[in-house]
């Protein structure tokens, strides 16, 4: 499971020309699945996410977390983030989930954030999104969960 997290000032989705997901301050994550995440990858992915250390305290130290500043989630299904650019130059995707086993744990991740406590938007599962963002820094983080867990603990 790969989560690319962007620290935002604001962030939307758009599908069709309609916003269908909206932020003000807080993280705008783009999420990928492989074929061998489970609910239990998904968990470790969700707990390192939402407590990292990436919002500025009053000394304008990154020494605060989501929950800290009252931030919001933005969460956006993208399987190129398992794009393999190893051979040629057109990406091949095999590596990431299989539509409908990642849908089921996109939606988890949704599903878990929420019950974290966090206002959490989200795009549409495997449709043409248009996102907007203020990235805040920037500051872009990369979560891998080969690691973050490691994959022989998978």
């Amino acid at each position: 499971m790969r989560f690319v997290v962007q620290r935002v000032k604001e962030a939307s989705v758009a599908v069709g020309g309609e916003i269908i997901g909206q932020i003000g301050h807080g993280l705008l994550v783009f999420a990928g699945i492989a074929d061998s995440d489970d609910k239990q990858t998904a968990d470790k992915m969700i707990d390192k996410m939402t407590k990292l250390r990436i919002f500025d305290d009053a000394d304008g130290k990154t020494n605060l977390s989501i929950s800290d500043v009252d931030g919001e989630f933005l969460i956006i299904s993208q399987f190129t983030l398992y794009a393999d650019c190893r051979k040629g130059n057109r990406p091949s995707f095999t590596l990431a989930g299989k539509p409908d086993m990642a849908k089921e744990l996109y939606e988890y991740i949704i599903s878990e954030v929420g019950k974290k406590g966090f206002p959490v938007k989200h795009g549409l599962f495997g449709a043409d999104m248009k996102v907007s963002l203020l990235n805040d820094g920037p500051f872009t983080i990369l979560l891998d969960s080969d690691e973050i867990i490691g994959s022989a603990q998978r």
